[in-house]
């Protein structure tokens, strides 16, 4: 893969946006810094620069015995948390949504490598940390509710290539983005007076820091997938409708090795997403059915603003033909898909 300069800052001294894959994490998405503009060319007025700006943070946990999925998201209109934890086993779901007006009890931050995003209010509180230990990133979560606890813990490691990259979107937009998958998670879930231990579940871990001027109406397909398949820890981010100019964000993980796939596409059925869904890439390493167990799902239509959000989580069976002619069997492991529409 042809990687660009490495920037410091995503926008420079004279608003321009920094496009292209980069070799490592950015270090300060710094997007109202940047020279936005009205379709016409004109420079945007300060309210659109403002309220058009979007940014998510997502982190998820996969086990055989526990899944768990944290997101804070930004709209500038509307501040947003939620959070849900799935037992395979027993089939239980726990799951809750916040929302905040313009985002009054929710603190973004402006970089993957230092910092905090946290939501706060009475009886929770949720914080995304960043820490750059100097040989490698460290992401954490930490959810506490008034009868739940969790703390996690994910460290990319030194020779750990993330994906992170900035495409353009429609005429006057972009959108950054960090993916992180395939590596293992550490911690506790303490719930109900039970304790348990994440490395003792062999937990995996991924993370999705993205920020930008999207589109007013977006669309997309997303699955991700990590495990540990033999000895080969597994990662896999896939995308259908998002961060496809010039360049995408589809790739997978071998160990700490960063591998790009082709276009995704993502067969289900969109009146039933419980059926199986299947997922191929044009460049055949990537042949997958998806079964689901369970789904969150956010909906919220006012006219202005509308979401139809369904993060739906169960096992992928199928297999990775890499390029180098490994094959890598995926056996009921556990992931994530989605379906988003939203307007914002």
């Amino acid at each position: 893969m042809n990687f660009q300069a490495q920037p410091q800052a995503l926008v420079d001294n004279q608003g321009q946006v920094a496009h292209g894959v980069f070799p490592d994490t950015v270090t300060t998405i710094n997007g109202r810094q940047a020279d936005y503009r009205t379709p016409m060319g004109q420079p945007a007025s300060r309210y659109a620069r403002h309220f058009h700006y979007k940014q998510f943070q997502y982190f998820g946990v996969i086990s055989q015995e526990l899944l768990a999925g944290c997101a804070l998201a930004h709209t500038a209109y509307l501040g947003m948390a939620f959070f849900y934890i799935f037992e395979p086993r027993s089939g239980r779901l726990r799951e809750y949504t916040w929302r905040s007006p313009l985002g009054r009890e929710l603190v973004m931050s402006t970089s993957p490598r230092q910092g905090d995003s946290v939501f706060q209010r009475r009886g929770v509180d949720i914080r995304l940390g960043y820490q750059d230990q100097g040989a490698g990133l460290s992401k954490t979560l930490a959810v506490n509710l008034k009868d739940l606890s969790l703390k996690v813990r994910m460290d990319e490691g030194p020779d750990y290539q993330p994906m992170s990259l900035c495409t353009r979107t429609g005429v006057n937009g972009w959108v950054y983005a960090n993916k992180v998958a395939g590596r293992t998670a550490t911690g506790t879930l303490e719930q109900e007076g039970n304790r348990q231990d994440l490395a003792g579940l062999d937990a995996f871990g991924h993370h999705d820091f993205s920020a930008g001027y999207m589109r007013r109406e977006t669309f997309w397909n997303w699955a991700c997938l990590s495990a540990r398949v033999g000895k080969t820890r597994v990662g896999l981010n896939l995308s259908c409708g998002v961060n496809e100019t010039t360049f995408s964000e589809n790739c997978l993980w071998v160990d700490d090795q960063m591998i790009p796939t082709g276009g995704v596409i993502f067969e289900y059925n969109r009146d039933d997403l419980m059926q199986p869904w299947t997922l191929r890439s044009q460049c055949g390493q990537v042949m997958l059915r998806f079964t689901p167990n369970g789904n969150h799902r956010e909906r919220m239509n006012l006219g202005l603003f509308a979401s139809n959000f369904n993060q739906l989580f169960g096992r992928f069976d199928g297999e990775l033909r890499l390029k180098d002619g490994r094959s890598l069997t995926i056996d009921g492991q556990y992931g994530f898909v989605e379906e988003q529409y939203a307007k914002w």
